[in-house]
């Protein structure tokens, strides 16, 4: 089914939750081994190290995907696309389900991760279809995406528990299946402008960077504000685990009901950039964010204060995201795959280095070396957001 899209008739409101149910769907897929990983070891009867790959392969073949299949969306119809990539990731999820040995499985871990960037197509062309409601219509789907990321975790840990790691994926399989039939239905079929092949598809993507000084600033800022993110949840498993606390990952996993809560209010800044306040909205979010830094670093063994720091971090975090995103589909509605590639992999590798980061900042000096870290990460983003021009 392929309806042609007007230009200027915008989004419905069903097509707009389609696109953020369908990208929530989609990006969950990397998350969904990072606690299960134990039960697919006991399973295979590999050591956890060895199983340990399954989580790098899917990051990898994600990071693969955004710089060599998102590009596409600026060549191939859009809608086309994202149907494709929903069917070969239903495929290597169905195939995670058979599999018996752990290199079919990693194998298919891969592909899992590679067929998983629909949802970096889903926005560039929502970006493409909307004017006058860009930053609202990024933000809801953007919304989706980050309800998917942090409820995987948990929906995958309870479905393990219950009825085996393989029904996690079971379960998903049926969901990009579903995901699919509504975009079939629901979606218009978008025109994609770029006419070169795909060797110069690739190197116009890079000469993105150059094109557009907005582009840097906010590459560079979606990454720091990304590291901030990953170092901050990878270290509070750490500290929560440990004195005064002592939790069970099956508590801690409940923060990220509480990250949702945070997530959802992404949309009003969404608003926000669609008025012209992009930097009022950004300088909101990183208070926010610093805020939250300062309440675990002042009281650490106060769980009200994890607990308010969990909804700032997320909130300014998911809201400066959903601006950023507002800006760059605004720099050429015709190289939006392309621009969103250079973007998502800055912001992927700010969230690589702030993992990192975090880790060796507990190891050197616990959880007040953690915090001070954040601190500076949040200085260096507000620097940036200052030093850019008011908008």
């Amino acid at each position: 089914m392929i309806t042609q899209f007007k230009k200027g008739n915008g989004l419905t409101a069903k097509q707009t939750g389609a696109m953020a149910a369908a990208a929530g769907i989609c990006v969950a897929n990397i998350y969904y081994n990072q606690p299960i990983l134990k039960d697919i070891a006991v399973s295979l009867g590999v050591s956890e190290t060895r199983i340990g790959l399954v989580a790098v392969l899917t990051q990898c073949g994600y990071g693969l995907g955004l710089f060599f299949i998102v590009p596409l969306g600026d060549k191939i119809h859009r809608k086309r696309l994202i149907l494709l990539l929903q069917g070969f990731l239903f495929c290597s999820l169905f195939g995670i389900t058979v599999v018996r040995s752990q290199n079919g499985l990693f194998v298919m871990s891969l592909l899992t991760g590679l067929f998983s960037v629909a949802p970096q197509v889903i926005i560039p062309m929502a970006a493409s279809m909307e004017t006058k409601s860009r930053g609202k219509t990024v933000a809801i789907i953007f919304t989706g995406i980050l309800v998917g990321v942090l409820s995987a975790r948990i929906f995958s840990g309870f479905i393990s528990a219950q009825l085996g790691w393989r029904n996690v994926y079971r379960f998903s399989a049926l969901s990009v299946f579903i995901a699919g039939l509504l975009i079939h239905f629901l979606l218009p079929d978008v025109h994609s402008p770029f006419t070169g092949n795909y060797g110069q598809l690739l190197k116009s993507t890079l000469q993105q960077v150059k094109r557009f000084v907005l582009l840097r600033r906010a590459a560079l800022l979606g990454a720091l504000i990304f590291g901030i993110f990953t170092s901050f949840w990878t270290t509070l498993t750490f500290q929560l685990s440990g004195a005064p606390f002592f939790y069970h990952a099956d508590v801690i996993g409940l923060f990220g009901l509480l990250a949702i809560g945070g997530v959802l209010a992404a949309p009003v800044f969404g608003k926000l950039a669609d008025k012209g306040n992009a930097r009022r909205s950004q300088l909101i979010m990183i208070s926010t964010l610093m805020a939250g830094v300062l309440l675990v670093k002042l009281f650490p063994y106060t769980l009200s204060s994890y607990i308010i720091a969990v909804l700032f971090i997320d909130m300014g975090t998911q809201a400066i995201q959903v601006t950023n995103l507002a800006i760059i589909y605004g720099l050429d509605q015709k190289a939006n795959s392309r621009i969103n590639t250079v973007y998502m992999t800055s912001y992927f590798i700010g969230g690589a280095i702030g993992t990192m980061a975090g880790v060796l900042s507990w190891i050197h000096g616990g959880w007040r070396l953690v915090t001070w870290q954040l601190l500076i990460w949040s200085i260096l983003a507000l620097i940036l957001i200052l030093s850019g021009k008011r908008k």
